[in-house]
């Protein structure tokens, strides 16, 4: 099913591809589209991990790095039955996460500082199983050629914005006012595209999520403090590439401007809810959450200060 919907994606965001080209070149521009949508299509099977990774500023960590981070996900893996991903960091003040990669053998898990800072570890550990259901699920394939899709429309767009306004065919062309259009066309329908695979695949993950950790309620912690933090930090990274905003847990952009059109996620509240449910129906209590009012640590030593010994997660 994974694989009949990224080639469906593939085929939509071709021929998207290809309907901007003609618009900025005619004929000749539909055809140079094309060719180059072909050669995107197989690069970003084999590449797109590696382009979304460093479109969002992460950079891998080992165990030695990030000793509490790898040993929770390395946990989760064993949990989950999954290869360990590798493990990325991104140098960021917004609390979020994403995973990527084409399968379970080759995924990625990256988190935010900011994450690291804001949540205690039986929250973190939530958010983390949570990526790794999308692994499982092998959602990521589609999620990460999105975004790789998604933003080379949007950059097409805005090369013809610098370029268009006439073509060899001897059509005029749409000129700068078209090619402007064309700049909030483009992730429009790239955004269109995303919603549609994204919203039932975020409350799957979090169930998936929620029995991979054992704990819904540690993830329901951690979405509504990751959502009240979004709210309030910018996201550099993210909101010059709006098309990977549906990779986050929670979408990283302020929601300003085109913002909106990458708006893919369900919404927090109606996640929780159900991974409350979720608890009740596994018998987990109140006791059992990660304290949602736990006080944030801004300390630049490290993930959780270093008041905790290395390695130790919230399995001890």
């Amino acid at each position: 099913m994974t694989y009949f919907r990224t080639t469906l994606l593939l085929a939509a965001l071709t021929g998207l591809f290809m309907a901007i080209g003609f618009f900025i070149g005619g004929q000749s521009g539909m055809v140079v589209a094309f060719l180059i949508a072909l050669g995107m299509n197989a690069f970003s099977y084999w590449n797109s991990d590696k382009m979304v990774l460093g479109m969002t500023g992460a950079h891998e960590v080992d165990e030695r790095a990030a000793p509490e981070l790898y040993s929770i996900v390395r946990k989760l893996a064993a949990n989950a039955e999954l290869p360990m991903p590798k493990v990325y960091l991104i140098d960021a003040e917004q609390p979020n996460a994403f995973a990527t990669g084409r399968d379970p053998e080759h995924a990625a898990v990256a988190a935010t500082t900011g994450i690291l800072q804001r949540l205690t570890p039986e929250e973190l550990t939530g958010v983390l199983a949570h990526e790794l259901a999308h692994v499982k699920h092998r959602d990521t394939l589609t999620m990460t050629m999105a975004a790789t899709l998604g933003g080379a429309i949007s950059m097409l767009a805005n090369f013809g914005m610098m370029f268009g306004g006439g073509n060899r065919d001897g059509n005029r062309g749409i000129g700068v006012i078209g090619t402007l259009m064309m700049v909030f066309l483009a992730p429009l329908a790239a955004g269109i595209i995303q919603m549609a695979i994204s919203r039932s695949r975020e409350y799957e993950a979090d169930r998936l999520g929620a029995e991979i950790c054992r704990r819904p309620l540690w993830l329901a912690s951690a979405l509504r403090k990751i959502e009240a933090a979004a709210r309030q930090i910018p996201y550099e990274e993210a909101e010059r590439n709006p098309a990977t905003a549906h990779m986050f847990i929670i979408n990283p952009l302020t929601g300003e401007g085109m913002d909106n059109l990458f708006s893919t996620h369900p919404n927090t509240e109606n996640r929780i809810a159900e991974l409350e449910r979720m608890a009740r129906e596994m018998g987990e209590g109140a006791a059992t959450a990660a304290p949602a009012s736990a006080p944030v640590a801004e300390t630049p030593a490290g993930p959780w200060g270093q008041s905790r010994p290395e390695g130790k997660g919230p399995w001890g």
